[in-house]
């Protein structure tokens, strides 16, 4: 069994490294980078290259058995369709040639639905249509999975897609709702609650709690990493994943509400109710919970305390390698 691990210096790609070898001991596990390195291990290969180019994408896929395909772009117009569009089907091109192959999983992202940017007239489930929302980000997440279920409809390969809404790990949640330079992702609480609130809320430690145009409070999804690795180990083998795509997510959204509530009893925090155009979902995970029996181990309270509670090494300085 050999994996490659596009996007293996990224967030869930070193997760998935230090799991990887637990679940498949035997297998031997290419990693693809672009601009960042790894430690060498005899289990481990590294290639470095970009996948807007046609040779490295080919050399990358050669003898491999499995793909956990994780590489992406943000809100970059300059490389986004060179790199997730079209090196995607470079993968897939040298993926239907490989006379070893097994499964391709892609990891997506509830950006191919809209995730809060629309209404949606209950739970987002796998059958919920595509809908990106503006930018080049949604539209690229859109097109990745089109394009590998088409490859199993003309080429009959065995692909998988985890579709992820916003990947948590470590103190990354806690700086979601920062109203400082340190905010990670968005919205802009600062530019939300104008500047004296803000202000207020930078001297006080506020928590935002974002709500709909009517004030309600939203619901948002969230994964923590950990749990994304556990559903890609399940999904890289599980006979009943050939051709199958899972939404992979905490069993209930993030509210808002209850995130200040939480903040409030444990650390003594005020918030801030701030309006914004963006909608509740409940992004369901039902079919990954009945098919591949996961279960993810992170819900609210302890996604929002362990992310107030981790202190960061001297040596794990905080970097955002993309914003949110």
């Amino acid at each position: 069994m050999r994996i490659l691990v596009t996007g293996a210096a990224g967030k869930v790609g070193q997760a998935l490294l230090a799991q990887v070898r637990q679940s498949y001991p035997q297998a031997m596990v290419r990693a693809l980078l672009h601009s960042r390195d790894l430690a060498a291990q005899p289990w481990l290969e590294t290639l470095k290259g970009s996948l807007s180019d046609r040779a490295v994408a080919e050399a990358a896929v050669r003898d491999c058995t499995h793909v956990v395909h994780l590489a992406t772009c943000k809100e970059t117009p300059d490389d986004v369709m060179d790199v997730t569009v079209k090196g995607l089907f470079w993968m897939l091109e040298a993926w239907r040639e490989n006379p070893v192959a097994e499964r391709f999983l892609l990891v997506g992202g509830d950006a191919a639905v809209g995730h809060f940017f629309y209404d949606h007239d209950g739970p987002v489930t796998e059958a919920t249509p595509h809908r990106a929302y503006p930018g080049c980000y949604a539209l690229s997440k859109v097109l990745e999975e089109v394009m590998l279920s088409q490859f199993g409809i003309q080429y009959g390969i065995d692909w998988c897609c985890l579709r992820a809404p916003w990947i948590m790990e470590k103190d990354d949640f806690r700086h979601t709702l920062s109203f400082g330079p340190d905010l990670f992702g968005g919205p802009d609480w600062a530019a939300l609650a104008g500047p004296k609130m803000a202000e207020y809320a930078r001297r006080t430690g506020a928590v935002p709690i974002l709500q709909d145009k009517d004030g309600i409070a939203i619901k948002r999804n969230f994964v923590h990493v950990s749990d994304l690795v556990s559903a890609i180990l399940i999904a890289l083998t599980a006979p009943v994943a050939r051709q199958r795509l899972y939404n992979i997510a905490m069993d209930e959204p993030v509210d808002y509400d209850e995130v200040a509530a939480i903040l409030a009893e444990t650390q003594g925090l005020p918030s801030v109710p701030l309006r914004s155009p963006y909608r509740s979902t409940w992004f369901s995970n039902a079919r990954a919970r009945d098919e591949l029996d996961w279960r993810p181990a992170y819900d609210t309270r302890r996604l929002v305390t362990e992310s107030w509670a981790f202190t960061r090494a001297p040596d794990d300085p905080r970097r955002v390698w993309y914003p949110g």
